[in-house]
């Protein structure tokens, strides 16, 4: 076993990002589509300036003044059903407080508020719009898959687009990613936490309509986001060596592994993914072994959980005990199907009443065994987090949905399962805390506070194109709000920042994300298997 040592040596990401590593050993796959927009709902909002903004603003002596609409993109005022941000959220400060603050900064532009839903609301705004004289629209995206930003964008008009983060950071990465590869003209975009950052890309709208061109326009955004990133830091790393198994190993390996898929009630055998064997099973199978657990084992694991956990919040014992017996069924049907891993359609069979638990807490357990428990019936997501656990002696991957913000250099990973094992069965446990699955305050997740000061890398295989996707990150710290999902790491990218907008159309959302410097094992194998490695960042 060939092994690169790296002790003491700076290294560098494309200019970006640095990096001193003290020892490093290294040896030769969407749940939100489920819960869709509420285009239904669509009459219970009039497509009109909301109540909150100044009913003076369509008075006569605003005649003059450049015009522009802010879509919000979003199923309600009110969140009245689960999805990021979560079920119950208030959307109504958060609009006001942007209202207000464009409205304060730019005393000569006049910003005229509305909602919609989905494309249908969006084309009775444009229709609408066709006898005013609109110069250019602000697209917010408060939901993540409300489809406004692609209807807005035909006008030809300039388009700002911005993310609501933790929200509507979904749509807005693939569907940013979408106009980016499309190289549509007119759409320019924010994707920052700070206020200051979308007041400079609204500013751009000034250049649109003073001479210059919708393309100026875009441009101009392009350098207000950049000149607002901060520059690339500077970290010490701590230890953490990796020992991989070869390529040749890892494939053989792999090849007498097992997949267990769960997405609806159907059973069959389905292709191979990454060489590692692939076997549906019905929701009525789990939910059976689930029914027929141990209830003073599933008791057991409860109290465990709860003593090991540094807080359990909104959780009561009762659902710790349905979410234990949740993990005693999984973990009895990998063994009857001989398999390490199992991905579940955890949202489906949950809401349409096929599984009585979520699955959460068992998949983050059956992730610090060293098999592998991953979300949402994700089938590339799942091979790419049993393949590199297998080539890493047993590191977990932490599955997300990942969110960019750019007023902090941060791409932060978030979900509500997460491994507190990020170093393998026999490495250090970090703290986790019990809470509620974020997007409907129902069931238990875990918020695992994951370590800091470590290089990390994140895959995302395709098995269809033959390709891995590849980027490296320094996990930086965790973030605390209440928004999205409960596990959020945040990591600063390795590389070119900006390039991470640009592969969410081709890949979709989910990314799974190892401790170690993977670079070499990942190309390594890719080689082996004939596949193509492509790097995100």
């Amino acid at each position: 076993m060939t092994l690169l040592n790296i002790t003491n040596m700076e290294k560098k990401g494309s200019g970006n990002c640095k990096y001193t590593e003290n020892v490093t050993n290294v040896t030769n796959v969407t749940r939100r589509r489920f819960i869709t927009s509420c285009s239904a709902c669509a009459a219970c909002f009039a497509l009109k300036p909301m109540s909150f903004i100044d009913p003076a603003a369509s008075r006569t002596d605003n005649a003059g003044k450049m015009r522009i609409k802010i879509v919000y993109s979003l199923h309600g005022p009110v969140q009245t059903q689960p999805d990021w941000p979560n079920v119950g959220f208030d959307f109504n400060p958060v609009m006001e407080k942007i209202n207000n603050t464009l409205k304060n900064s730019f005393q000569d532009i006049e910003f005229i508020p509305v909602l919609a839903t989905g494309p249908e609301d969006a084309e009775k705004i444009i229709e609408g719009d066709s006898n005013e004289n609109i110069d250019g629209y602000l697209v917010y995206q408060m939901n993540c898959w409300n489809r406004v930003v692609q209807t807005i964008a035909k006008t030809g008009k300039p388009v700002l687009y911005a993310d609501f983060q933790y929200a509507g950071s979904g749509g807005f990465l693939v569907y940013t990613a979408s106009f980016l590869s499309s190289k549509t003209p007119n759409v320019g975009f924010v994707a920052s936490s700070r206020m200051d950052d979308l007041i400079a890309a609204a500013g751009c709208f000034k250049m649109a309509v003073n001479g210059g061109s919708v393309a100026d326009f875009v441009k101009a955004t392009a350098k207000a986001r950049l000149d607002a990133t901060p520059p690339a830091g500077h970290f010490v790393l701590r230890p953490n060596r990796i020992k991989c198994l070869s390529p040749a190993d890892s494939i053989k390996q792999l090849k007498n592994s097992k997949i267990i898929a769960v997405r609806d009630q159907n059973a069959r055998i389905a292709d191979p993914v990454m060489g590692i064997p692939v076997e549906y099973i019905p929701f009525a199978e789990v939910n059976d072994a689930w029914s027929k657990a141990d209830k003073d084992e599933a008791a057991a694991i409860a109290q465990k959980w709860q003593r090991t956990a540094s807080e359990v919040i909104g959780v009561p014992f009762d659902t710790l005990t349905t979410s234990a017996a949740m993990y005693i069924g999984m973990k009895s049907v990998l063994k009857s199907h001989g398999a390490e891993a199992i991905t579940i359609n955890c949202l489906g069979g949950y809401y349409g009443g096929h599984i009585h638990a979520y699955p959460c807490l068992g998949f983050y357990e059956l992730c610090n065994e060293g098999l592998v428990g991953a979300c949402e019936c994700d089938i590339n997501s799942t091979a790419t987090m049993l393949a590199f656990s297998t080539i890493t002696g047993g590191r977990p991957g932490f599955i997300s949905d990942p969110v960019i913000d750019t007023s902090k250099r941060q791409i932060i990973y978030a979900h509500c399962v997460a491994p507190s094992k990020m170093f393998g069965t026999d490495g250090n446990t970090n703290p986790i805390r019990i809470m509620t699955h974020s997007e409907d305050r129902n069931g238990a997740s875990v918020q695992s506070i994951l370590p800091s000061r470590y290089l990390t890398t994140t895959l995302e295989i395709n098995n269809d194109r033959k390709e891995i996707l590849f980027h490296q990150a320094v996990a930086v710290g965790n973030d605390p709000d209440d928004r999205a999902c409960r596990t959020k790491l945040c990591a600063e990218p390795m590389g070119d920042i900006e390039k991470l907008f640009t592969m969410w159309d081709r890949w979709g959302w989910h990314r799974v994300t190892f401790y170690g410097d993977l670079r070499e094992p990942v190309f390594a194998l890719a080689d082996a298997m004939g596949w193509k490695v492509t790097e995100e960042a």
